[in-house]
């Protein structure tokens, strides 16, 4: 069986549906006190769902939710880029990994998880290198801590490690995560609502809507993902990117033409975003090429066209109001 943590979220559901579909047997972790979450997994044939608390509560006292498993992806986190209670991020993104990497560690499981671009700040490099890590939330600085302990476990590994420092992923199953959902999602219900889009005006140097991003179609990183659970001899930290940067004014673009048309607006900057936004994000998959991976990735207009497309497919019902934060 493979085991995956955060199952229920938005990459890890897709994950989810990805190893079901290969004829995996799936046992899932979750936090569940945001229901609507079930609707991610509602078709996935899995074989057990652990309460995250219980999980986390049980392995803490001995290594037996191991029996059977063969690897584990590691996905579940506190993901919202603007909680500032610390207590609660250190403990369900650094104490609950060490935990179970030290598990995995001890059954020579395999173990795969989601790191994040947060840990390079606001800086222009984006490299996996010490020299470029500068996050500047709790969320990127609890990613970089993992991944910094991670790092010092590389030198006699059991079993395969791996970190995947995710940019900005966008696709199917994330209308649960509000206002940190992809700047697509929040267009798209933007212009099913008004008939309108909202960007960010100008900052850091960046004309309005110019701030670019490295965005990332789901179906991308759920095929790293799998591609490293085939090549067990892999293990490192790498950038999970397109290597290409895109405007905000990109994304909207694809939005608008997907919908035959759509005005564009742009507001203020938010005061409490000074100085903890990234304002530029472009992966080096220097390293993720070194080791072999040579799949090409989607394109923007291409990727919103395909995520889009779902949504109406799936009539999926989207949370209201989305705040115009991408």
């Amino acid at each position: 069986m493979i085991l995956v943590t955060g199952g229920a979220g938005f990459i890890g559901s897709n994950l989810v549906h990805a190893l079901a579909a290969r004829g995996e047997s799936v046992v899932l972790v979750d936090d569940l006190s945001d229901g609507r979450k079930f609707k991610n997994i509602v078709r996935a044939d899995i074989v057990d769902l652990y309460r995250m608390d219980d999980f986390y509560a049980r392995l803490s006292a001995g290594d037996e939710l191991l029996d059977g498993i063969r690897a584990v992806f590691h996905q579940g986190a506190c993901s919202d880029t603007t909680e500032w209670n610390g207590d609660y991020v250190m403990r369900v993104n650094y104490e609950h990994s060490k935990l179970l990497l030290e598990a995995c560690t001890r059954r020579a499981v395999p173990f795969i998880y989601a790191s994040s671009a947060a840990v390079y700040g606001s800086g222009m490099h984006f490299v996996e290198a010490r020299e470029f890590e500068h996050p500047i939330n709790l969320y990127g600085y609890s990613k970089y801590l993992f991944d910094r302990h991670v790092q010092r476990q590389l030198n006699a590994p059991t079993a395969q490690i791996v970190g995947l420092r995710y940019f900005n992923v966008y696709g199917p199953r994330e209308a649960h995560k509000d206002r940190m959902a992809s700047v697509a999602l929040h267009l798209h219900q933007q212009i099913v609502d008004d008939g309108k889009v909202s960007l960010f005006a100008g900052c850091d140097g960046y004309a309005d809507g110019e701030q670019r991003r490295d965005f990332i179609h789901v179906d991308d990183v759920v095929a790293v993902n799998l591609w490293l659970l085939d090549h067990p001899h892999c293990n490192g930290v790498f950038n999970v990117g397109t290597g290409r940067s895109h405007s905000f004014n990109d994304v909207a673009k694809a939005v608008i033409d997907w919908h035959g048309g759509g005005e564009l607006h742009y507001i203020p900057f938010p005061d409490d975003l000074v100085g903890r936004y990234q304002s530029f994000t472009e992966a080096d998959i220097t390293a993720l090429r070194r080791v072999g991976y040579e799949a090409d990735f989607v394109d923007v207009p291409t990727g919103v066209a395909r995520y889009l497309d779902w949504l109406e497919s799936e009539n999926v019902d989207l949370v209201k109001p989305f705040v115009p934060i991408p």
